[in-house]
């Protein structure tokens, strides 16, 4: 199952230079779970500090798992604000 999931950075509470030292091995982590086949794409948010995550996982308590595993997030830098579950789109598909 593919879910969408929006995270902000908590920069009310953290500075770039606090974020600074941790973005490299946040990288190599979702490097690492994008080459486990957990996160599917990733982009930047262009509203605010984040991003948005598509990701394959069985349930949204895998996804929240998997999430918690990179350094931001673990360290309550990262907040996820939105897990979204996504069902394909039968609109293209065969009629009946």
């Amino acid at each position: 199952m593919q879910f969408i999931t929006l995270s902000r950075r908590k920069s009310e509470q953290f500075t770039d230079a606090d974020f600074a030292p941790h973005l490299e091995v946040e990288a190599q982590r979702a490097r690492q779970l994008y080459l486990d086949g957990f996160i599917r794409q990733i982009w930047h948010r262009g509203d605010e500090g984040g991003a948005c995550l598509l990701i394959e996982a069985v349930d949204e308590a895998a996804v929240r798992s998997g999430l918690q595993t990179l350094p931001l997030v673990a360290a309550g830098m990262l907040e996820v604000t939105a897990i979204v579950p996504l069902r394909p789109y039968a609109g293209f598909g065969p009629r009946a």
